[in-house]
């Protein structure tokens, strides 16, 4: 049986604020209450690292400075957290899908999304 929004736990990875906040608001705006946010690779490991085992998806971009997002997708997956992620990014090139396909990830997002 399918969680229902309201309950799921989410959390946004970004380091831009205003794309950050768009997507914790939309989601919020679809009914999922519970959401997290992280400027970056680092403090999205230090907040799993803590409190993964509450989080039902990971929504990251995938150009952060100092961690990638495809960094931190294989950080989550090396220490065993088998969270859905899903990489919000501009890069659809076959490479990169590729590279993170073969790291884990669960699926794509496009940007620039409505």
């Amino acid at each position: 049986m399918a969680r229902q929004l309201e309950e799921l736990r989410l959390l946004v990875v970004d380091d831009q604020m205003a794309a950050r906040s768009l997507a914790a608001k939309m989601l919020k705006n679809l009914g999922v209450s519970q959401v997290y946010e992280a400027p970056d690779g680092r403090a999205a490991m230090k907040f799993l690292d803590s409190a993964g085992d509450m989080i039902d998806l990971i929504l990251c971009d995938w150009n952060m400075p100092g961690m990638s997002g495809v960094e931190l997708l294989k950080q989550v997956r090396s220490t065993g957290f088998d969270i859905p992620f899903l990489m919000l990014t501009g890069r659809a090139d076959l490479d990169s899908v590729m590279e993170a396909k073969s790291a884990g990830v669960t699926s794509y997002i496009a940007k620039p999304y409505s």
